[in-house]
């Protein structure tokens, strides 16, 4: 759309077709990704970004920019993880527009008339050599007028790729996007939310598995994901919706462990082989939680529960068991497991993350490892304990691991 754009009726139509693409997104990140892309589109913007509520403060939540994607692609997801929070009032501009719940359309965020109350936090241009110069910032409001974020896009482009200032037309259309938008976010969150309540269910039987654990390790396995799956030639949109399950999925890889026993769960020491044997049966547990299909999210949140303890040489575990009635019977230890591809891909996945997070981390029978200690370890066990192929991924995008650890920190 250009700056001397009239509204036509095909535009409304245009908004309530991108509002539609929303509705089978599941995943909160999968959909600020959506959102910020629909936005985006409407005026050729490059960039933008969006911030959630969160208490009484604005939380930097997604952020999208083609230019450093082209710069470097393989970590320039990083900047997702940016942990940034700033007050609610009338310094900032993303402030001013929550607070006051109107729209803002900047010319030029380098040359602000001097009477308004906001400024530009030049930060990040600062940090990523980029150059922000036309902003459109808009409130996410709820059916009630709630506000729950703030959308912000920006350098807006003509169709020969020249940064050009945004128009009123395109501030009304991407604000009734933002609108509808709105609504499908507050549906994320609330999915997000139980999925947590659960997580903290868990917390209460297992103290190592807390929520910022599980949101390292599902940040960890769609960035990985996506590394790996882009090497390998899948399309975009098949990575698009693998992610929005992936994260949810991997979220819960240990909720079998809440019918473990609590002697074993809650123990101090090493467990005994004995301990050790009835400890590895929350994989099977934790797969049969969702044994009942309804989804494709049921099937992903089973393989990697069932899976993710398998190692790529086939001595990981529960490996080919056998069950009668409720009688479950592992294999004897380092036999008869899965190996390779036998292991989904899934597993594969939240088996390398899942390890190195923890190895970070402390624990009542061990000292947490240095990064390096972390590091050596994952090299030496490429092609043994993890898939070469993640592995090379891994290294692939570590900037991006390391802004996850720093942004989920305990």
């Amino acid at each position: 759309m250009t700056a001397s754009h009239k509204l036509k009726k095909e535009d409304f139509i245009d908004i309530l077709r991108r509002n539609e693409n929303l509705s089978h997104i599941k995943d909160l990140d999968s959909l600020l990704d959506r959102v910020l892309s629909e936005a985006r589109a409407i005026t050729l913007a490059e960039a933008g970004s969006i911030f959630l509520i969160k208490g009484n403060k604005l939380s930097f939540e997604y952020v999208q920019n083609d230019i450093l994607m082209q710069n470097n692609i393989a970590n320039s997801n990083r900047f997702l993880y940016v942990k940034q929070e700033m007050p609610i009032n009338n310094h900032s501009i993303a402030g001013y527009v929550a607070l006051n719940k109107k729209h803002l359309r900047l010319d030029d965020v380098y040359s602000l008339p001097k009477n308004v109350p906001y400024t530009f936090n030049r930060s990040f241009d600062d940090s990523s050599s980029y150059h922000t110069k036309s902003v459109l910032t808009v409130p996410l409001l709820t059916s009630r007028e709630n506000i729950i974020g703030v959308l912000q896009i920006i350098n807006a482009k003509n169709e020969e790729g020249q940064i050009i200032p945004f128009s009123k037309e395109e501030e009304h259309l991407v604000a009734l996007f933002a609108s509808q938008a709105a609504l499908a976010i507050e549906r994320a969150q609330m999915t997000r939310e139980v999925i947590l309540r659960m997580v903290k269910l868990a917390e209460l039987r297992d103290p190592k598995e807390t929520s910022q654990h599980v949101q390292r390790v599902a940040s960890y396995s769609i960035e990985l994901y996506q590394r790996w799956a882009q090497k390998k030639g899948i399309h975009d949109s098949q990575i698009k919706r693998v992610k929005d399950i992936l994260r949810i999925a991997s979220m819960l890889h240990d909720v079998g462990k809440v019918a473990i026993p609590d002697a074993i769960l809650k123990k101090k020491d090493r467990l005994d082989d004995n301990e050790l044997s009835i400890m590895k049966l929350h994989t099977i547990h934790g797969a049969d939680l969702f044994k009942d299909s309804n989804s494709d999210w049921d099937d992903m949140a089973a393989e990697i529960a069932l899976n993710h303890h398998e190692r790529w040489d086939g001595t990981g575990y529960p490996g080919y068991y056998t069950r009668s009635g409720e009688n479950i019977s592992l294999p004897e230890p380092g036999r008869n497991g899965k190996k390779g591809e036998e292991i989904p891909f899934t597993a594969r996945i939240v088996s390398l993350v899942d390890v190195y997070d923890a190895l970070l981390s402390k624990r009542v029978y061990k000292a947490a490892w240095s990064d390096t200690e972390v590091l050596n370890y994952i090299k030496q066990e490429r092609g043994k304990q993890f898939d070469p192929e993640m592995v090379d991924a891994f290294f692939d995008i570590y900037d991006t691991i390391e802004a996850i650890g720093k942004k989920y920190t305990n």
